[in-house]
């Protein structure tokens, strides 16, 4: 019976060491697991603008209303003549129905007014042939030079738009995750680990902004992504 006794004895021991020693291994696995850096990866781009939009304004005054709307009307026609006669597609043309201001009617301008009605209009060239209209821009003074009193308006500003990202997306993408594994191995190096599997992977928004305010038909494209690794001893 003692003997008995004492062999569950060792039983149940050896038992129990073998359960400590697998919590312990299996408490330290998970500590393990828990170790994770954070990293982030960047990719740009430079890309020239493959879309511009041209927006020509002006404004002509008077206080014959049929005749200033002659006038627009006219003036119309030659800034379309001049684009066509520099090769911009007529489907890339298109003339905005023009704007009146009867300047006679403002009730808080009690000023003498030298016109009563000032008209407002825009030619838009949206076109991809950026580097043709981008010449044109800069020879609109031809325009000016016709007499046609070419105005800055900044709620009708030019734009030159970047519309082909998704060629580019995977390439960046694998630019910026290779970048963020080598900041990732970086980083285990010197803290004498080395990286597991990915926890967790996070891709930023692509931004598309001007270069500069210099050259805004060259585009600057950004994406930043966000990797977290596990490491490992």
């Amino acid at each position: 019976m003692n003997y008995r006794l004492v062999f569950s004895s060792i039983i149940i021991a050896v038992g129990l060491l073998a359960l400590g020693l697998c919590l312990r291994s299996g408490l330290k696995s998970f500590n393990d697991s828990q170790r994770t850096v954070e990293v982030r990866g960047l990719s740009t781009r430079e890309v020239p603008a493959n879309h511009v939009t041209w927006p020509i304004v002006f404004k002509l005054v008077g206080n014959d209303l049929p005749q200033v709307y002659t006038n627009v009307s006219a003036t119309n026609d030659t800034i379309v003549r001049f684009l066509r006669d520099n090769g911009i597609d007529a489907k890339d043309i298109s003339v905005s129905a023009p704007q009146m201001t009867d300047l006679s009617a403002d009730r808080y301008n009690n000023q003498p007014i030298p016109f009563n009605y000032s008209v407002t209009s825009v030619v838009t060239v949206s076109s991809s042939e950026v580097t043709k209209v981008h010449d044109l821009i800069n020879r609109q003074g031809e325009l000016m030079k016709r007499g046609i009193p070419i105005a800055t308006d900044y709620a009708n500003p030019i734009k030159y738009d970047y519309t082909d990202l998704n060629s580019i997306k995977p390439e960046m993408i694998a630019e910026a995750t290779k970048n963020a594994r080598e900041a990732a191995e970086k980083f285990a190096s010197d803290s004498q680990s080395k990286i597991g599997k990915i926890k967790d992977a996070r891709q930023g928004q692509f931004t598309i902004e001007d270069r500069d305010t210099y050259t805004p038909y060259i585009k600057e494209v950004r994406v930043v992504t966000t990797l977290v690794y596990f490491l490992e001893d």
